[in-house]
């Protein structure tokens, strides 16, 4: 029998945007298109369930070819990325030891925090014994008051080491903005200036060192959107090159001086497009300081133009804000896909927070766990083999334009009010993020927003008290001073968490029991919802099988000495049942029922006064209950 071959385009022929909306409006069976399958993203555009060839017909970043200005497929041929590991210094010798040890476990970036009261030759001579500084990136961070000696010091030590200079990678974290925003620093643009040039003095014996840092993830881990996160750290990389240039550096020096950090959060496509927006975005800003080439011969001179001066240097870590102390583990799923996101996206590094960075000072479990996730990216799923593999992706190339188009807005308006230096000192960006920040809070608290394990399907087993490091999970940016407001990083579990653990604090667990009777389906289903619903307090749940009648259940919970007790059944039934069960129990226990019926408000003039369904605010819902209960 001979072998029949397929013929996708004979066999499928195919189908009209409109044949797509014909049919999905069919399936809706009446439901409103706009409200049930458009989604109002947080960064202020919609997105449509599917997207198509026309879409992206008169989008040039399609054109594109990876390394190719303005970088939109990245800044470089292949998406080889360094995994980076980050060690708080205490002692030279022990974090040296430590570094070398990582290094043989797949490490090849290191971040060094370094305290401004170490810094001297013998020091950094310590710090660095051994290790192969043209073979790994090495970065640092250190207070601004230190940043240019730090620069001459590593200066000094590769040239005394006999290095190619040219081969070392590496960065200092030099950012005055951003000991503004967590500190409360007062600094003016001529401090900042006189600093920053400073600096990039201090390091041209080390040309590929980049020592001004735009750090985003500062914004990022305030719960800024997506939009927001790239629009302010543009106007901020900007602040700090026209500050440079005003102080006679060269454009293309100060350009290929400046590198980003990005916090990256789990809104999978949406951080992929970010950064492919992220880079276009600065080319295109460079570019129009048109940064003349120091040489004539490079390949990448147009005009005489430096198109590698455009080129953004990004780093990437994982977001604190969606960390969560319950369910600790499933921080690893979080940061797998964060991770994912940042090196399909082509970041040049990257760095996955433990898994318990929300309540200790991560052990060597934890960095073992975060370093592999990356290494099983590279050696076993690949990513570094394949460059820009989101590119063509109608929805992803569309999500790239949509979050340019907004970021942009954001910038543009930043700048016509003075630059990002002016609105740090008068506080919109700051309360702008802070505003954010409340809605995402919101979104939480009534679920819009899932946090597993923390405001859906938690561990009801599960006690955290015994495992939080009090000290560790102190804000230990800097030292806080007075001038601009602040920005701290935040959590959006925090106030879950405190509610849960006043739970486990007190000296009695309080038992919620689900009294489930008649429609079979919707008691289930409404004692389920419930079960979840108070286990993110962190109560005892007495779930059951069902009763024959009212009067049975009543009996059984108040045998099990419920404090609350939640009525499971069907909306029609509620008519009837509820006000039994309620007289029943009045002044016995706290009665609850589940769900949102037509007759509530007869139920209410009953005295029945504890409901909740999907619509309730479950942070302030459980919040009321545990004022009841006296926790």
């Amino acid at each position: 029998m001979a072998e029949k071959k397929l013929n996708l385009l004979a066999d499928f022929p195919p189908v009209s945007t409109q044949e797509w909306m014909d049919k999905i409006i069919a399936d809706l069976k009446g439901a409103d298109f706009e409200k049930k399958m458009i989604w109002r993203t947080n960064e202020g555009f919609n997105v449509r369930p599917f997207y198509r060839e026309e879409d992206v017909e008169n989008l040039k970043i399609t054109e594109l070819l990876p390394g190719a200005f303005p970088y939109v497929r990245g800044t470089k041929a292949d998406n080889e990325w360094f995994v980076r590991q980050d060690i708080k210094v205490e002692n030279a010798q022990e974090a040296n030891a430590k570094a070398l040890d990582i290094l043989n476990r797949g490490i090849n970036s290191i971040g060094f925090q370094l305290k401004k009261t170490d810094i001297s030759k013998e020091f950094i001579a310590t710090l660095l014994k051994d290790i192969a500084a043209d073979c790994v990136e090495l970065n640092f961070t250190v207070c601004i008051s230190k940043a240019a000696e730090l620069a001459d010091i590593l200066s000094e030590y590769f040239i005394a080491q006999n290095y190619d200079v040219k081969k070392l990678q590496g960065s200092i974290n030099f950012d005055p903005i951003n000991r503004m925003l967590l500190a409360g620093k007062k600094l003016t643009k001529e401090e900042i200036a006189e600093k920053s040039k400073a600096v990039v003095q201090s390091i041209s014996r080390l040309p590929f060192y980049r020592v001004i840092g735009v750090n985003a993830t500062t914004i990022s881990n305030a719960g800024s959107t997506i939009t927001q996160e790239l629009g302010y750290a543009l106007a901020w990389g900007n602040e700090y090159l026209s500050l440079l240039l005003d102080a006679g550096v060269d454009k293309a020096v100060a350009a290929k001086k400046i590198k980003f950090n990005f916090g990256v959060g789990s809104n999978y496509f949406m951080e992929i497009a970010k950064f492919r927006a992220a880079r276009m975005l600065w080319a295109l800003i460079v570019d129009a300081y048109q940064p003349p080439c120091p040489r004539p011969d490079c390949p990448n001179t147009v005009n005489g133009i430096c198109k590698c001066a455009a080129k953004m240097r990004i780093h990437a870590e994982t977001t604190i804000f969606n960390q969560t102390i319950y369910d600790a583990y499933v921080n690893m799923l979080r940061t797998q896909t964060e991770a994912m996101s940042a090196t399909i996206a082509g970041v040049d590094s990257l760095l996955v927070l433990g898994y318990d960075t929300a309540f200790k000072t991560s052990d060597e479990f934890s960095e073992r766990i975060a370093r592999n996730q990356q290494l099983l990216l590279k050696e076993e799923a690949h990513f570094s083999e394949v460059v820009d593999p989101a590119a063509g992706s109608y929805y992803i190339e569309t999500l790239t334009t949509e979050i340019a188009n907004q970021a942009w807005k954001l910038f543009l308006d930043v700048e016509n009010e003075g630059g990002f230096i002016a609105a740090v000192q008068n506080g919109k960006v700051q309360q702008t993020i802070k505003t954010t920040a409340n809605e995402r809070l919101k979104a939480i608290s009534s679920r819009k927003e899932i946090l597993v394990g923390t405001n859906q399907y938690p561990n009801l087993l599960e006690t955290a008290a015994e495992k939080i490091d009090a000290e560790a999970q102190q804000c230990a940016c800097c030292h806080h001073e007075e001038g601009t407001e602040k920005l701290l990083p935040l959590r959006g579990a925090v106030e879950f968490e405190n509610l849960r653990l006043s739970v486990e604090k007190s000296s009695k667990l309080p038992k919620v029991f689900m009294l489930t009777v008649g429609n079979l389906a919707m008691r289930s289903a409404r004692a389920q919802f419930s079960g979840n619903f108070f286990g993110c307090a962190g109560y005892e749940i007495i779930d059951n099988l069902g009763f024959s009648s009212v009067e049975e259940g009543v009996k059984a919970a108040l045998d099990a000495k419920a404090e609350i007790v939640v009525l499971c059944s069907s909306d029609d039934e509620y008519a009837t049942l509820a006000p039994e069960a309620y007289k029943l129990l009045k002044d016995k226990t706290i009665f609850v029922v589940a769900g949102a019926p037509a007759c509530m408000e007869d139920l209410k003039k009953e005295g029945i006064e504890n409901f909740i369904s999907v619509k309730s605010n479950v942070l302030e819902t459980l919040k009321a209950f545990n004022t009841k209960l006296g926790l």
